[in-house]
């Protein structure tokens, strides 16, 4: 009987031992998890202070792709911009993956960036992007590329049915009768619908009248070069080769079609437009294979889009005068005009102003 006493005693002694520990070891985690809370605010209180010394307005750049020449330019002038206004950029490119364009847009918006620009790869899918950052409060400017069905704060671009149109003029001029095939980009990208819609806006009342003939009209998925190459290739074998004229979204898949025209000996003798003022179009356009492009000066573009983005970041008044719907809202808009170049106009529009060299364009050594 005392044996059992005294077991039972001794499991009681043990019991309130462990729940006086258990006790203890409770209050020291209440006042860790207290310092840990306090650790945090004191982190917070230091990193605003730092933003109110530093002052400086950080913009978040989230590009569709670096692929093209054009875009590595638009990266370096936008940056050269935004640092001569005495800010900073962050930026990240998606190369075409629009699950990875959101993830990255959002990684900005939680490093605390004070607007966000952005080149959608999918102008529709974006829209989720546009969304999130104004919960963070944050402004959307878009850059070059439209987003669809948002409440987008900016657009800044080209007037991109006047980049179709002056393709379209030039080719006509010199075809004003015959067959045309016409090479778009991406379905997913808005501007790749303005491109073509300002091209038709000068060939329907041709096709009307039965002077022009579509015989081909496709996308170039994702603006892939070589999707613009099957294409071209499909479009001359459905018509025999018998093609008068051909209309690309832009020089990288012009460069692609000319290249199908060359396999069947074509190259030069039908002409050919495309768009962007790439380095390896220009020197087509010298060489005789490419009809035109449409030079879209990027420093201008980059630096008017710079210097409102940080006017937006700061909560200055930005005053536009027209506005483009996008699906869902009027989008206050900023479109500077495109230039038509050939051959007789390269020297003094894509070399004068240092787009590219002579040297680089006429391959001189």
């Amino acid at each position: 009987m005392k044996q059992t006493f005294l077991k039972v005693r001794i499991l009681l002694l043990m019991l309130v031992f462990i729940l006086a520990v258990t006790a203890c070891e409770q209050k020291n985690g209440l006042l860790d998890h207290q310092a840990l809370k306090e650790d945090l605010l004191l982190h917070k209180l230091n990193s605003e202070s730092h933003k109110e010394e530093d002052d400086k307005t950080i913009i978040g750049f989230s590009m569709d792709t670096l692929a093209e020449d054009r875009w590595l330019r638009d990266r370096e002038l936008f940056r050269e911009a935004v640092e001569g206004l005495g800010a900073e950029v962050k930026i990240f490119a998606s190369e075409g993956d629009d699950a990875l364009q959101i993830l990255q847009a959002e990684t900005l918006i939680n490093e605390g960036i004070d607007i966000l620009v952005i080149v959608p790869h999918n102008a529709e899918s974006t829209a989720m992007i546009v969304k999130k950052a104004h919960s963070a409060g944050i402004k959307v400017l878009s850059y070059d590329r439209l987003v669809r069905n948002s409440e987008i704060d900016l657009y800044v671009s080209y007037d991109n049915e006047m980049v179709g149109e002056l393709q379209a003029e030039a080719i006509t001029k010199l075809v004003p009768k015959g067959k045309y095939v016409y090479i778009g980009g991406a379905e997913t990208d808005y501007n790749a619908h303005l491109f073509k819609k300002g091209v038709f806006n000068v060939l329907q009342p041709l096709i009307e009248k039965g002077h022009i003939t579509i015989v081909y009209d496709q996308w170039s998925k994702d603006w892939l070069p070589e999707n613009a190459y099957a294409s071209m290739k499909e479009a001359l074998k459905a018509n025999n080769n018998e093609v008068d004229a051909v209309i690309s979204a832009n020089d990288a898949t012009a460069g692609k079609v000319i290249e199908a025209l060359a396999e069947q000996g074509l190259a030069g003798k039908i002409p050919v437009a495309g768009q962007d003022a790439d380095l390896a179009g220009a020197q087509r356009i010298v060489e005789g294979t490419q009809t035109m492009t449409v030079y879209k000066p990027l420093k201008e573009l980059a630096n008017v889009a710079a210097e409102l983005a940080v006017k937006l970041a700061k909560g200055e008044a930005v005053s536009v005068e027209r506005m483009v719907n996008n699906g869902k809202s009027e989008v206050p808009s900023v479109l500077l005009s495109p230039i038509a170049v050939d051959q007789e106009n390269i020297d003094e529009t894509i070399i004068a102003d240092g787009f590219h060299t002579r040297q680089e364009v006429y391959k001189e050594k």
